[in-house]
């Protein structure tokens, strides 16, 4: 399993998608998005009482159920690599360390290879404007936040560098670690 975790629009779907290309057996890639997508409608923007929203500085708020259904969703992702499948996840850590925490309890026994994705905060909002999907903010807000008391088995910097090569990194250190 491979967790890449930066903030919005630091480049972790487009590694993710890379990864795929470049990695010998066929990978599953899921992220937060993918979640966020599957959630009621009601839980999303403030609209439900414990869902998610983004506050008008792109701050992301989190709630007692979106939280519920997260922890189910990491169990879901865990049990299919355990059932044999290779996954990418496309996190964003909004609560540093305690989130990867979460995930280490569920993927207890599971080789993990934990990458960090950063990208300028600069570089990183111009992307998030370009994607217009994005609430203005969100990248600057979570550049430091999703990184912090977080360990990693490599660190790769999106922001100059060209995705293709970015996941050819990742597949040598897996090579060199016998995981891939």
């Amino acid at each position: 399993m491979i967790v890449l975790n930066g903030a919005s629009s630091s480049g972790k779907s487009t590694l993710a998608r890379q990864l795929q290309a470049v990695l010998p057996d066929p990978w599953l890639t899921f992220g937060v998005d993918t979640l966020i997508e599957g959630m009621p409608a009601a839980l999303l923007e403030g609209e439900g009482e414990g869902g998610i929203s983004v506050e008008g500085d792109g701050e992301v708020a989190v709630g007692e159920v979106f939280r519920e259904l997260e922890d189910a969703w990491i169990q879901g992702i865990a049990a299919m690599v355990r059932a044999g499948a290779r996954v990418i996840v496309d996190e964003v850590f909004l609560g540093g360390g305690a989130s990867q925490q979460r995930w280490l309890a569920a993927l207890d026994g599971v080789r993990v290879c934990w990458v960090a994705v950063r990208c300028d905060a600069e570089v990183a909002a111009g992307r998030e404007t370009a994607r217009g999907d994005r609430a203005p903010g969100m990248a600057a807000s979570q550049a430091g936040l999703v990184h912090q008391g977080v360990r990693y088995d490599l660190e790769l910097d999106t922001t100059h560098a060209d995705p293709a090569e970015c996941a050819l990194t990742v597949r040598r250190y897996l090579s060199s670690t016998g995981s891939s």
